[in-house]
């Protein structure tokens, strides 16, 4: 009876229009920054008008959880505390959670997320532009279970098409968007099983920019668009194994190549652009030479390079080597990739008018870290986990020590390759008692973990899923993963 009373007091004064006012917390400036938020979000009306513009920006690998570890890293680069600090996508007005399983995995892989995407599917681990009737390498069953992609269908609306990733762009998720293809590992002919008779991804790149489905696709990967015995500008063989340089095919049909910032500074934009910058995947933006183009600044080209269609465009862009620095359990660029990420954001955002341009910013999956122990307001996300404060805000200069005695670090993996359990000490452990601050912040460190495996996982939890402009509205709850494709084509065909 009393919690029935004091819910009827509650909402009887909620009703006043005094109510912020006449509370003893209206000074408090968590209070009024709160109050800011309500009223900001009063204002924020559905816009219902037809996308000329997509922008779907995706960081593998970037959940909930490696979001807010890059928030800290960023605000506290900034010197503030970190928390406090707010990411480009942080600002979007519409956020949902994302189910990023597969068809047959709790746990999903980038091409099965990748297809979801950009087809509107959900479909199995490991498949390209294919539903999930198709058994993963059956290469003879790809015709009967082919979707339609992303650049296939948003071409079809008189819209020129962008494919950019900091990955190769053979690999799954920018390869979801053109292409369809039993395995993911069909990068090039050399990786095709015998007797499979399907395109190589590489080739399908090519025939998708020759067709005129892609307009401009910048990334990695060159190695699989030249023969074997060849070497490129970096002095790097290629992979291919049937003595086809895709990339004179490619020149052939009319499709201008670019290989670093220069000759992608030189390349006319009116007319098809493949930009392949590495022979594998692009460089970590920690480890990025300034001959090397950074995913910013393909974003902003690309953006340039599409503006002036008529009738609008279709951009995609992965941010892929977060996830790589993840799965080898280094923190520190994972964060400072996930950065780099949301500053393509930030000019994505700022180079479009939110009235014609919806822009969708997610994650294909999460990975498997966590923020361990209590530690301080302040503490450098990437260092050990220190003490809090009882008195004050900022943290102690002394870390929490676990039970037998040592440090740790505030984030961490569940498993990967730097556990602390050795093969050849019959898989026994001990963590290092001597870890420093120093030590913990350095850039190659890698956390300590506990599963041995050669490289750290995936995880199957939701991820976040941020969108402005028109339709982003319909973003909201926690949705299947493929519907965000459907959130875009609705915004593309809206009446």
């Amino acid at each position: 009876m009393k919690t029935i009373t004091t819910l009827s007091l509650l909402g009887a004064f909620a009703s006043t229009t005094a109510m912020a006012q006449d509370l003893p917390q209206a000074d408090n400036t968590w209070f009024i920054a709160a109050q800011e938020t309500i009223a900001a979000r009063v204002n924020v009306q559905p816009n219902t008008s037809k996308a000329k513009n997509v922008i779907l920006l995706i960081a593998d690998g970037n959940g909930v959880g490696t979001n807010y570890i890059t928030r800290l890293f960023a605000g506290q680069a900034a010197g503030n505390y970190g928390d406090e600090h707010l990411l480009p996508q942080d600002t979007f007005p519409h956020v949902a959670l994302s189910k990023t399983y597969n068809t047959n995995a709790q746990t999903p892989d980038s091409a099965g997320t990748g297809t979801a995407f950009h087809t509107g599917v959900k479909t199995k681990q490991g498949v390209l532009g294919v539903d999930e009737t198709l058994a993963r390498g059956d290469c003879a069953g790809v015709d009967a279970a082919t979707v339609a992609n992303a650049s296939e269908i948003f071409s079809a609306l008189g819209k020129q098409v962008g494919i950019i990733s900091s990955a190769r762009l053979t690999h799954a998720t920018p390869a979801s968007a053109y292409a369809h293809s039993a395995d993911r590992n069909f990068e090039s002919n050399d990786g095709l099983s015998e007797g499979c008779e399907q395109k190589d991804i590489a080739a399908q790149l090519v025939d998708a920019m020759a067709a005129g489905t892609v307009d401009y696709a910048f990334g990695g990967g060159r190695r699989h668009f030249i023969p074997s015995d060849l070497e490129d500008e970096q002095g790097k063989t290629g992979k291919r194994t049937d003595g086809t340089n895709l990339i004179e095919a490619a020149a052939e049909a009319g499709i201008q190549y670019a290989w670093d910032v220069d000759t992608l500074a030189g390349a006319d934009l009116s007319k098809p652009v493949l930009g392949l910058f590495t022979s594998s995947h692009m460089s970590y933006e920690a480890d990025r030479p300034a001959s090397e183009p950074s995913l910013s600044d393909l974003t902003e080209t690309a953006i340039k390079a599409l503006e002036g269609s008529e009738n609008g465009y279709f951009l995609t862009i992965e941010s892929g080597r977060v996830d790589h620095a993840s799965h080898a359990t280094n923190a520190y660029r994972t964060v400072t990739d996930g950065v780099e990420f949301a500053e393509a954001i930030a000019i994505a955002d700022a180079l479009t008018n939110d009235e014609d341009t919806l822009i969708i910013v997610s994650a294909d999956h999460e990975h498997a870290v966590a923020m361990a122990g209590y530690s301080g307001r302040g503490a450098p996300i990437l260092g050990l986990s220190m003490k809090v404060d009882g008195a004050g805000e900022k943290y102690l200069e002394e870390p929490n020590l676990a039970q037998d005695g040592k440090p740790y670090t505030t984030v961490s993996f569940l498993n990967g390759a730097s556990s602390v359990m050795k093969e050849d000490a019959q898989w026994n452990g001990t963590r290092n008692a001597e870890l420093t601050q120093e030590m913990a912040m350095d850039m190659d460190y890698t956390q300590e973990v506990l599963v041995p495996l050669s490289s750290e996982t995936h995880s199957g939890e939701d991820v976040a899923i941020y969108a402005k402009g028109p339709w982003a509205h319909l973003i909201g709850g926690t949705m299947e993963q493929n519907v965000i494709f459907h959130v875009m084509h609705h915004a593309a065909t809206a009446e």
